[in-house]
């Protein structure tokens, strides 16, 4: 029976490695809140290599001419901005073009074509490294979706001063631009990414939103032969960097704020393809999450039928009732700590990230819930949908296009 003394022990079990692993959880949370503060008050210096921010585009977007008038606007004095579309029907290259013409001499726009056995986001990337001045240094990668500070490039390439670093990179933060429930689950389901990365350079990954490299390190790590027939930018980017033995700082000052707005349908479609592709660039990173967000939903779900099935029996259900709440006030508290960093990184935008810090504390720790269904979904196919492209992840190393 379900309810019975085995169940009952078996949760009490479980309950308690949540309770520790949550505690683990918190205080690394407490570390990364420390380094980030640390890395807040950095002095970037007056590191100034000649720069190229590489930005594919495509289609329609909220905020895309600001995000990317954002992109011209840098303190970094020796600079060029690159966008780059894959064709000139996009519906966003009168917005592209204006932007790259009002940005004094800094702006260009590269038309790639269409793609072949490739994500054409990895398909525009390639296009313009391969078409940029031999002078340029450092390149840099961004998205057509993130609005980043005035500082932001400045910050993301002074790390690479050490030639042993292999690249610099940061992580995205959403702001809903609507209450509505699917805009407030991205913004809760992107959250825990951020504290993924930290200052182990050794264990963190590219983010193709923010990311700095030398362009001799990226020559030497061979990652355009890591793009071939890829989907992934930033995954086979760390896949290339970590066969060549180089390490990915991670740079929380450097955060970039995106304005998101979804449906349902939208917010499926992102979050599965992103789990997906996980599964696909990253398999153990993808094995170890979803087995740890699958028995934390089981376990909370268990409690609950437990410590209800005691209450209406009549039986004591406080100890029960305990095991069930402290993982998720343990998670709550682990949102706040990146509330609270987020805050203080992001400093124009405090009020605004106060109001919506119970996204975080309460919505956020029912979040395991939709990543387990992402989890599921990525066992279940392996085809996603990206800006209106259909591809099939056969591999690392083959990518289909099987609709446009």
């Amino acid at each position: 029976m379900l309810f019975s003394a085995y169940m009952e022990n078996l949760f009490i079990f479980l309950g308690v490695l949540q309770i520790l692993t949550g505690l683990y959880l918190v205080y690394e949370a407490a570390k990364w809140l420390s380094y980030a503060r640390r890395r807040t008050g950095t002095d970037p210096g007056f590191y100034s290599p000649r720069t190229a921010v590489m930005c594919p585009c495509k289609g329609m977007e909220p905020g895309l001419e600001r995000n990317l008038t954002a992109l011209c606007e840098f303190d970094h004095q020796n600079y060029e901005v690159f966008f780059i579309l894959a064709s000139e029907s996009d519906p966003a290259a009168s917005i592209v073009k204006r932007v790259a013409s009002q940005a004094r001499g800094k702006g260009h726009v590269i038309f790639a074509g269409p793609a072949q056995n490739c994500g054409e986001k990895v398909h525009n990337l390639r296009t313009a490294v391969q078409q940029l001045p031999a002078e340029f240094e450092i390149m840099v990668f961004a998205d057509s979706d993130g609005r980043p500070g005035h500082s932001w490039l400045r910050r993301l390439t002074a790390p690479l001063t050490d030639s042993r670093i292999g690249a610099s990179t940061t992580m995205r933060w959403l702001i809903p631009n609507k209450n509505n429930p699917p805009s407030l689950l991205l913004a809760a389901w992107n959250a825990p990414i951020l504290t993924m990365l930290g200052e182990d350079a050794t264990k963190n990954f590219c983010w193709g939103g923010g990311t700095a490299i030398r362009k001799s390190v990226f020559e030497q790590s061979a990652v355009m032969d890591q793009w071939e027939n890829s989907v992934s930018d930033d995954y086979s980017m760390t896949a290339a960097l970590q066969r060549a033995g180089r390490p990915i700082v991670f740079l929380p000052e450097c955060l970039t704020v995106s304005y998101v707005e979804t449906d349902l349908a939208g917010l499926m479609e992102f979050t599965n393809r992103q789990i997906l592709i996980t599964r696909v660039y990253s398999p153990k990173m993808w094995a170890i999450a979803g087995a740890t967000h699958l028995l934390f939903c089981m376990t909370i779900a268990l409690g609950i039928l437990l410590t209800l099935e005691d209450f209406f029996a009549g039986r004591p259900a406080m100890q029960l009732a305990a095991l069930t709440f402290l993982p998720l006030l343990l998670a709550s508290i682990r949102g706040a700590f990146r509330v609270t960093a987020v805050q203080e990184i992001l400093p124009a935008l405090k009020d605004q990230i106060q109001q919506q810090a119970w996204i975080h504390l309460l919505l956020g720790i029912w979040i395991p819930y939709l990543y387990s269904v992402n989890f599921l979904a990525s066992v279940m196919t392996r085809k996603i949908r990206w800006r209106g492209i259909g591809y099939e992840l056969v591999s690392a190393q083959q990518t289909n296009i099987i609709g446009r």
